[in-house]
């Protein structure tokens, strides 16, 4: 197995947002952008500024499938409410949101990785202790019926803006994640194959 690790840089404003603006800044009135909010208004702004914009829908696969529930999308929820959402978009990879339950919305779908092959197979949630993990699978002719040649890995935290990211090639994907108590390691595993990640190094 050849295997190309990528370290994930942070998507953030420099590449495609995982996201969005932290809407208006504390001081200024939210409709006209100009004067003072004060009170409830301040606090709410506050808020927005430190969760960030969690205003936009969630979003759907828009690869076709015939059952239900479709494998090209996936959720999982953490012990604090908040949610992870993750879906593949045909000829451009991998998208993730996350859901705030004080503003009832999601963030942007921000992508988690780019490739314009095939999505294999499902994409595979774990969440514990405030740790997010995920993998997905894609393949030059996935869509009919071969095997993945690229499977990838992420991993994210607290406020989950930043995400590490592992892409391993010519690979037909892992199989199983194990997040550790309190969230500082996660193992992706395939048969004797594994790959690590921990909060002090990240994926090795």
């Amino acid at each position: 197995m050849r295997r190309a690790g990528i370290r994930a840089v942070a998507l953030g404003a420099a590449a495609v947002g995982l996201v969005a603006g932290c809407g208006q800044s504390v001081g200024q009135d939210e409709a006209t952008g100009r004067g003072k909010a004060t009170g409830r208004e301040a606090t709410r702004q506050v808020d927005r500024a430190v969760a960030g914009d969690h205003s936009y829908p969630l979003q759907k696969s828009d690869i076709p499938w015939s059952g239900s529930p479709s494998p090209f999308n996936a959720q999982v929820e953490l012990a604090d409410g908040r949610r992870v959402a993750m879906h593949y978009l045909r000829g451009k990879g991998l998208f993730v949101q996350d859901y705030s339950p004080r503003a009832k919305g999601w963030s942007k779908p921000a992508v988690v990785h780019k490739t314009k092959t095939d999505a294999c197979q499902g994409i595979t949630l774990k969440a514990k202790d405030g740790t997010v993990a995920a993998f997905g699978d894609f393949g030059v002719y996935c869509a009919d019926g071969e095997p993945p040649t690229e499977s990838v890995a992420a991993v994210a935290v607290g406020p989950l803006t930043k995400w590490d990211k592992h892409l391993t090639k010519g690979f037909d994907g892992w199989e199983k994640i194990v997040v550790a108590p309190g969230g500082k390691k996660v193992t992706f595993s395939r048969g004797g194959e594994t790959l690590r990640w921990t909060r002090a190094g990240g994926f090795q």
